[in-house]
């Protein structure tokens, strides 16, 4: 048994409201539950009750045990002097306040409704399962299903907003260099994803606004502050681009002593730094202004037109510096344009729109659900259950789910865990 559980049939009512008495034998109505407190404190503020003859108004605590009031340390703490009743699954004490009245006292153990007693103990007593609700998720209705997940989607929107805010603020509300920012971290997709980000931090975003001009000056700058051009140059192209980039580095006082160095293994070669890194200069070079593009884009077509860049025409037939290959024109694809949606682009238009007040986000929702559901061991888990990720707002939503209720045991604040109760 969990107190949260308690608190569900508390501020529900999810027991026999009719003929409740307290452990005194007093005749108990409940005219009001209270609000719930989730800061510290009595855990629900301004209930109203009548105890015998007797209307109360004030705040009502619940505990698993009428023991538990010691094991806290409420005796100790004014907050709870003004307790008008002990909620509790079993009476295992009398609790009495500082003037030495005893505390009314609600057993729910008996009152509880028993289909929803069952199922709280079928549900959380789940051995060695993936969500405890495993066994039962596919039963829920579609409609209870994805309204739920459109509220996790926005609610994991606003949980990366705080992120962008902070961002945004770093950077003196410059929404180009937030935007590069954010950009630079997911091209490096999982495996190089810190590298460059650390590569972002070490330059001012003011340095690349001034070289886009030069599609060789901004991959000189890229790649020496990742390191690439450290090494003995192999080509012409390579002699080229270290001879630019220190020009920049002593231009514009460069370092890179905390870049975080790039990996290549295990990677395919489509998603080599190198190329990535081309890629991006070759956007910044191409697509000045970005920020205000990315805001003007309404539509998955839009973005796709605005991301289709490849890289410099050196790399058309390298992978990796003075190793020729096969010539091949390497745009960003449909599925990494798809991942930078995502991650990045939709995020920023989410919070750009509530930063300026704008709370419609049917575009976004429209885009979002355009985009093909992500491949994850969290959405391949949902849908061996329940085939219910039919795009990438429900893969995302899904993450959200697993992470912050699932893997947290937040069932009782889950629309799903809820619908299951509720049965």
């Amino acid at each position: 048994m969990i107190e949260n559980f308690l608190y569900y049939v508390w501020q529900y009512k999810k027991l026999n409201v009719l003929h409740l008495k307290t452990t005194q034998h007093e005749p108990l109505e409940i005219i009001s539950v209270g609000l719930l407190n989730l800061n510290s404190g009595p855990d629900f503020f301004n209930g109203q009750l009548r105890i015998g003859e007797q209307l109360w108004a004030g705040n009502i605590e619940i505990h698993v045990k009428s023991s538990d009031w010691f094991l806290h340390n409420h005796e100790q703490d004014a907050a709870y002097d003004n307790v008008i009743l002990h909620v509790v699954f079993e009476h295992d004490t009398e609790i009495f306040r500082n003037d030495n009245t005893i505390i009314p006292t609600l057993e729910l153990k008996s009152v509880i409704d028993k289909d929803l007693l069952d199922t709280y103990y079928r549900l959380f007593s789940a051995q060695n399962k993936w969500i405890y609700c495993e066994n039962d998720f596919a039963n829920v209705s579609e409609f209870t299903i994805y309204n739920w997940l459109e509220r996790l989607y926005i609610e994991r929107l606003e949980r990366k907003s705080k992120g962008i805010e902070q961002l945004l603020k770093t950077s003196k509300y410059d929404w180009e260099a937030v935007l590069f920012k954010l950009l630079v971290k997911n091209f490096g997709l999982k495996v190089n994803g810190e590298a460059f980000a650390s590569l972002a931090r070490s330059v001012d975003f003011s340095v690349v606004r001034k070289q886009q001009s030069s599609l060789v000056a901004l991959e000189a700058l890229l790649f020496g502050q990742t390191g690439l051009l450290d090494h003995k140059a192999t080509d012409g192209y390579h002699v080229k681009l270290q001879s630019e980039y220190q020009f920049l580095k002593q231009k514009y006082q460069l370092n890179n002593h905390g870049v975080v160095p790039c990996q290549f293994f295990r990677l395919r070669p489509p998603n080599f730094p190198t190329i990535r890194l081309s890629q991006l200069a070759n956007l910044y070079h191409t697509k000045q202004q970005l920020f205000s593009k990315v805001i003007s884009a309404a539509t998955l077509s839009d973005f796709y037109l605005l991301f289709d860049v490849a890289t410099s025409e050196y790399w058309t037939t390298h992978y990796t510096f003075g190793k020729s290959a096969k010539s091949s024109t390497k745009k960003m694809s449909r599925s990494f344009i798809n991942l930078l949606l995502i991650n990045t682009i939709i995020p920023l238009k989410f919070y750009y729109a509530q930063h300026k007040g704008d709370y419609n986000h049917e575009m976004i929702m429209t885009i979002i659900r355009a985009i093909p559901s992500e491949k994850n061991n969290i959405v391949n888990g949902f849908n061996q259950i329940k085939q219910v990720s039919k795009s990438a707002m429900e893969s995302q939503a899904l993450i959200q789910l697993k992470s912050e209720y699932c893997e947290k045991q937040q069932c009782l604040k889950c629309a799903i865990g809820n619908a299951l109760l509720s049965k």
